[in-house]
């Protein structure tokens, strides 16, 4: 089935998307910061992807669950979307290990004894 592959990646973006907002981890308490650091890892990510293209070390692989349409040679359309999720994947992630690692001082949303 052709874009089932996008559809898995936009449905994993919005499980951690919901565990963000419930838990107030990344985009729910710095929208701005959040969608800088995504933009740019996916942007980092990009240019890696060209380089090992043009190296002719990444080749794009025939499935048929990818929609078939290419941005450049051997670049899905798949893939950007991919490494946006891959970003926000891994900021959601270091944000829930910060706020449950023991030693860590509690983030200003954390306290409950009603200093700001």
């Amino acid at each position: 089935m052709p874009g089932l592959y996008l559809i898995a990646i936009l449905v994993s973006a919005a499980g951690v998307a919901a565990l963000d907002a419930r838990f107030r981890l990344a985009a729910w308490t710095s929208p701005g910061r959040t969608a800088a650091a995504v933009g740019i890892g996916t942007a980092f990510f990009l240019v890696w992807d060209a380089v090992g293209i043009a190296a002719g070390v990444f080749v794009k692989g025939d499935s048929p669950l990818m929609v078939g349409i290419d941005l450049a040679p051997q670049l899905p359309i798949e893939e950007p979307f991919f490494l946006a999720f891959l970003c926000y994947l891994g900021l959601v992630a270091w944000s829930g290990a910060l706020r449950i690692l023991p030693g860590r001082p509690a983030s200003r949303v954390d306290r409950t004894d009603g200093a700001a």
